[in-house]
């Protein structure tokens, strides 16, 4: 009987910091979208005599990042030249770190779907410059040539490099999920993968289960999207649990994933095929403890921290501040609407208002705290609210006043409300007796009997309580 296998997999993230110019140039960093070659200069294309200078703002990106991570600065960081060949790399060298990067260490904290906690250990982060893109088709007209575009060379990039500690398809989409999530909290970067602002490569190896020793790896390119990195996992778990299984040997390369499988690109080439040596062009950075410090300030709260919050202070579920801080925007909102009269002391019902809006947009914070008060004064139900928020967002009036205006206001007073009720039991007396014969159920067609009397005005709630006192009495 063949051993059972598990995965092991290491995954190596290319985030683009937000700046506004390339790493060493003054060229903007926002090419995407751009004509080709119009964010260049000679500098990112590599001319003769043409000298790189640091982008400060993207040392303190990266730099918050790595806090933010909780990684280890290390006091001294160079620069290293990476050397290879390829049409989209015009120096012949990529600017990289190697063995002395500015961070080591750092950890993620992965929320799996049973509700367990995982947290995966990094290796390093590094800052490096990005490459150029070569195009082989244009719109769906495959060329017999490549182009290349250098608008991408020189945008500031870190490479976050995860310990192989993650041994399923759903950590790993986890573990990119998180680090989204803290990447955008920070501030640091975008993360906008169909612009190319995060990309992922993965490492994956099989080991029999239970044993410690790794398998050999192959490295996983073209992954831009996390449903990407999930499938190619998968698939290549099969891949290679069919080749040892059948007693063959893994060869260690670099694959592509093509939406549909894995295919060999190219062997894998080690460390040392690259020739790295301390780019001269480049000083070393030297920190400054006052500017740790400075950055460590700046550093918003994070996404874990503000769901320990919400949970706390506001007394929400586990799953609804999963649900509001899984959007930074969404979250920052929620926080500036307590802060006003009406939403004060409401944050639950305001948190199911956003969560059950579908496709949430914002409206002013204002009318957001009107609708959220009336909501908890049950003057209006939360379906209702759903069905007004619509015209709330085009009409731009206060949810109070189209409230009135549409005559929407529940019926909260009882002695209307026992009136419709005693209307209702007496119009439907078998429904009274199956509820006093044990079908609780039943009471709901007396609860639309006095909806449909009230023309939908009545509390739901008052009239469900009310409908069995009455019962009781009956």
């Amino acid at each position: 009987m063949t051993e059972p296998f598990e995965m092991v997999v290491g995954l190596e993230v290319h985030a683009q910091l937000k700046t506004e110019t390339k790493l060493f140039c003054a060229c903007p960093n926002d090419g995407f979208g751009a004509p080709p070659n119009s964010r260049v200069c000679p500098v990112c294309t590599g001319q003769p005599g043409a000298l790189p200078v640091l982008n400060r703002k993207a040392v303190e990106l990266a730099f918050k990042a790595a806090l933010a991570l909780n990684g280890k600065l290390a006091h001294k960081s160079i620069f290293a030249r990476k050397n290879y060949f390829y049409p989209d790399l015009p120096k012949a060298y990529q600017i990289s770190q190697y063995d002395e990067p500015f961070c080591l260490g750092g950890e993620v904290l992965l929320r799996l779907k049973d509700g367990k906690t995982k947290t995966v250990q990094l290796a390093r982060i590094h800052m490096e410059e990005d490459a150029g893109k070569l195009l082989h088709a244009v719109g769906s007209q495959t060329l017999n040539h490549s182009l290349v575009d250098f608008n991408r060379g020189g945008v500031p990039l870190i490479e976050i490099v995860s310990q192989p500690e993650i041994f399923s398809s759903e950590e790993a989409y986890a573990y990119l999920t998180s680090l989204k999530e803290i990447l955008q909290y920070a501030q640091v970067s975008s993360c906008d993968m169909e612009k190319g602002e995060m990309r992922c490569d993965a490492n994956i190896s099989l080991r029999p289960k239970g044993r410690e020793k790794f398998g050999t790896r192959a490295e996983i390119k073209n992954l831009n999207s996390f449903k990407n990195v999930k499938d190619a996992l998968e698939y290549e778990f099969l891949r290679q649990s069919d080749i040892l299984s059948s007693g063959g040997k893994i060869i260690q390369e670099t694959r592509l994933w093509n939406g549909k499988e894995t295919v060999s690109m190219r062997s894998k080439e080690e460390a040392h095929d690259y020739r790295y040596f301390p780019d001269p062009d480049l000083v070393p950075i030297d920190l400054s403890p006052e500017w740790i410090k400075k950055l460590k300030s700046e550093i918003p709260e994070l996404p874990q921290a503000r769901r320990e919050r919400f949970v706390s202070e506001y007394h929400l579920s586990p799953y609804e501040a999963e649900v509001l801080t899984a959007s930074q925007a969404v979250s920052d909102y929620f926080i500036q609407v307590l802060k006003l009269p009406g939403a004060q002391n409401n944050a639950g019902v305001l948190a199911k208002l956003i969560m059950n809006i579908p496709d949430f947009s914002p409206i002013p914070e204002k009318q957001m705290a009107s609708l959220t008060h009336l909501c908890a004064q049950k003057t209006i139900t939360l379906n209702q609210a759903k069905e007004l928020y619509p015209e709330i967002r085009e009409s731009k009036k206060d949810p109070k006043v189209l409230v009135e205006e549409k005559g929407l206001a529940q019926v909260l007073d009882e002695k209307i409300l026992r009136d419709w009720v005693k209307e209702a039991l007496a119009a439907n007396p078998q429904a009274i007796s199956d509820v006093k014969g044990g079908k609780k159920q039943a009471a709901g067609a007396l609860v639309g009997a006095v909806m449909k009397l009230s023309k939908g005005k009545a509390n739901p709630a008052l009239v469900n309580k009310l409908i069995f006192e009455g019962i009781d009495k009956a």
